[in-house]
């Protein structure tokens, strides 16, 4: 079989999610970097054909393993305009230069083009609108913002 013969697979726009975040929590040197927490307070959703709202209550478990890159583990729920409920936990990279990678530690604004920020979002729900999430796979890019992160997720198609 040639594999030149199976097709890319493309992007569809699926959602744009503002999501707000508190003040780091430093948890210090652990065995493979500075390990971070942030509290996630709320945000915004709006969807191809759907928006919602990002609930309080979860986290981004962040691993800084070195001064120019950083692991991210975000996992929190949103509630739909509809009432249903999506957990999600978006996992990413965040790489730059060391000055600029220090200035987004410490909440300071810094050029979204300066740094690298792609995640690999999954999504559950027992909604039947988007049960569909459930059976995909995502990708996405990202912000970060003093008080937010902004990001873009598209599926895979």
């Amino acid at each position: 079989m040639d594999s030149a013969s199976i097709s890319a697979p493309q992007l569809r726009p699926f959602a744009g999610f503002a999501v707000e975040v508190a003040e780091p929590q430093v948890v210090g040197p652990v065995p493979h970097g500075v390990r971070r927490v942030i509290p996630i307070l709320g945000g915004t959703v709006q969807g191809e054909g759907w928006s919602g709202r990002v609930l309080p209550g979860g986290a981004d478990f962040q691993l800084i393993v070195n001064e120019g890159y950083a692991e991210l583990d975000a996992r929190y729920v949103v509630e739909t305009d509809g009432g249903d409920l999506v957990f999600v936990q978006n996992q990413a990279v965040r790489s730059g230069p060391p000055a600029l990678m220090q200035r987004i530690a410490r909440g300071e604004p810094v050029d979204p083009g300066q740094i690298y920020f792609r995640c690999q979002p999954r999504f559950e729900t027992a909604s039947k609108a988007l049960g569909w999430i459930n059976e995909r796979l995502f990708v996405g890019s990202g912000v970060r913002r003093p008080d937010c992160v902004v990001m873009r997720f598209f599926a895979l198609d």
